[in-house]
């Protein structure tokens, strides 16, 4: 079953991409038509093409993975962040520390000093400070938290990207297309959909599509979330019965046979 409709895109605006004279001639398959100077995107290869992306995310955290969401930009901001946090995978909604990706050791040690700040702050030597320097660490502790603090749980490179308009975000493509992380994207007329893994045909801009789409992708991950956690609690309890045959079968193993002696002696007398 398609994890949306015809008109659910329609109502949230998915199908407006940008005016002709600024369209990328890669997206030409993604094009219905022209219509007014503007193109509209064939909605019918948009769903696939969500179907396909969210079978895919879903299968990613599934297996355990991380999946990294980027949107930078002012009417995607709050709406991922708000949605990423419910599923509790990375994000980044503020400028893109260059380096994210091919320099990520130097990234988790910016993530460990905002670590060490917060445990400095409950040590009793934080009260022997000046307050110029709690004032000085208190702005650094600020500014780590607004760069990286929805990234502080990602220990390792993530498995994928979920990136809108990757336009605006061309850097974090470039550091994922370098290192082999797949990318799914909302891909918009005036982008290029070459070096994208899953591209989803879609208005990068109405505040409705994004919101529509990143939901779909979220609500799939929820799904391998919840998949996993069953799988692994079947596991458990297989092995749990397994231990407990395994222990009855030891018990049965040293158990020594009955003495018969006293049935001789009665035979006897």
């Amino acid at each position: 079953m398609p994890r949306t409709n015809f008109q659910e895109l329609l109502d949230a605006g998915v199908h407006f991409g940008h005016l002709k004279r600024k369209w990328n001639p890669n997206m030409q398959p993604y094009i219905f038509m022209e219509k007014n100077g503007i193109h509209i995107i064939d909605l019918q290869k948009t769903i696939v093409k969500i179907d396909e992306a969210a079978a895919a995310i879903k299968q990613i955290a599934k297996s355990g993975r991380k999946i990294l969401f980027v949107a930078t930009k002012k009417q995607a901001k709050d709406i991922v962040s708000e949605l990423v946090e419910s599923i509790k995978m990375p994000y980044v909604t503020e400028r893109w520390p260059g380096g994210m990706l091919t320099n990520f050791p130097t990234i988790r040690k910016a993530v460990k000093k905002m670590n060490s700040i917060d445990k400095l702050a409950k040590d009793p030597s934080w009260d022997n400070l000046s307050k110029r320097e709690k004032l000085q660490i208190t702005r650094q502790r600020a500014k780590l938290e607004k760069m990286l603090g929805s990234i502080s749980d990602l220990v390792r490179l993530p498995a994928a990207l979920f990136i809108i308009d990757v336009l605006k975000e061309k850097i974090a493509v470039r550091e994922a297309n370098r290192l082999g992380i797949p990318i799914f994207a909302i891909v918009d007329t005036n982008s290029n959909p070459e070096n994208i893994d899953f591209v989803i045909p879609a208005n990068d801009d109405a505040s409705q599509s994004i919101k529509l789409i990143t939901k779909i992708m979220t609500d799939a991950i929820k799904e391998g979330l919840q998949e996993r956690k069953i799988e692994r609690s079947k596991e458990e309890a297989e092995n749990e019965s397994k231990k407990a045959k395994k222990g009855r079968k030891t018990v049965v193993k040293d158990k020594k046979p009955e003495d018969t002696d006293d049935s001789s002696t009665d035979s006897e007398k």
